[in-house]
């Protein structure tokens, strides 16, 4: 059974999504992003718990993440808004990067956009972005 916060957590956590996704469809929209971060970040914490949340955020192995996440966070918040989702996304990739194959096994199985989730070319990326476990951390010479 899932608590109550849980899911407001979860609610917040697609708002969160919903805003950012309309910020930078509003061509990088500051006020938008902003939003956007803050139920973000409440929806993880309400879904997860606190101790939980702290604890993922200060692991030492995922520290290029975490700095990557807060400083695209602080860009926004200092109305950067291009610059800050970039390099927010980079630390999305990186902190949540394993977690990509259970989103998109929960939206292939989805009723309304299952099928699109299904889709060759979805699958592929998907499948490359989590085989790596995210973005890749060095590249090698050649």
């Amino acid at each position: 059974m899932i608590s109550d916060n849980a899911k407001i957590g979860t609610g917040l956590l697609f708002l969160g999504c919903v805003f950012l996704f309309l910020g930078v469809i509003f061509l990088f929209d500051s006020a938008l992003l902003a939003l956007g971060d803050v139920l973000f970040l409440s929806g993880l914490t309400m879904t997860i718990g606190t101790s939980r949340t702290i604890r993922f955020f200060s692991r030492k192995d995922r520290l290029r993440g975490i700095i990557a996440f807060f400083g695209g966070i602080f860009l926004v918040f200092c109305r950067w808004g291009m610059f800050g989702m970039i390099l927010q996304l980079y630390g999305i990739v990186y902190l949540f990067g394993q977690f990509f194959p259970i989103v998109l096994q929960s939206l292939q199985n989805a009723p309304v956009i299952g099928s699109v989730f299904r889709s060759p070319k979805v699958d592929r990326f998907f499948n490359k972005v989590s085989t790596s476990g995210g973005l890749p951390t060095r590249v090698s010479p050649v």
